[in-house]
């Protein structure tokens, strides 16, 4: 698996998913579980529904060519 989740997405995930999850518990529904998607995807640094649509928010590097 490539990398296709960049830093600013991996914090915007974190995020999301610390919420759903916190909401999921105060208001004790199951669907606080739907917070582990983004946690997990963070983690592991893949979404593959990003693969199917060929996205990728990973800076791409920059080569210098020096003379």
């Amino acid at each position: 698996m490539k990398k296709n989740i960049g830093n600013i997405d991996r914090t915007i995930r974190i995020l999301l998913g610390l919420v759903i999850g916190v909401l999921g518990v105060v208001y004790h529904t199951w669907w606080g579980l739907l917070g582990l998607i983004p946690l997990v995807t963070t983690f592991i640094s893949f979404c593959p529904i990003y693969s199917l649509f060929k996205i990728s928010t990973v800076e791409k590097k920059q080569t210098s060519k020096e003379a």
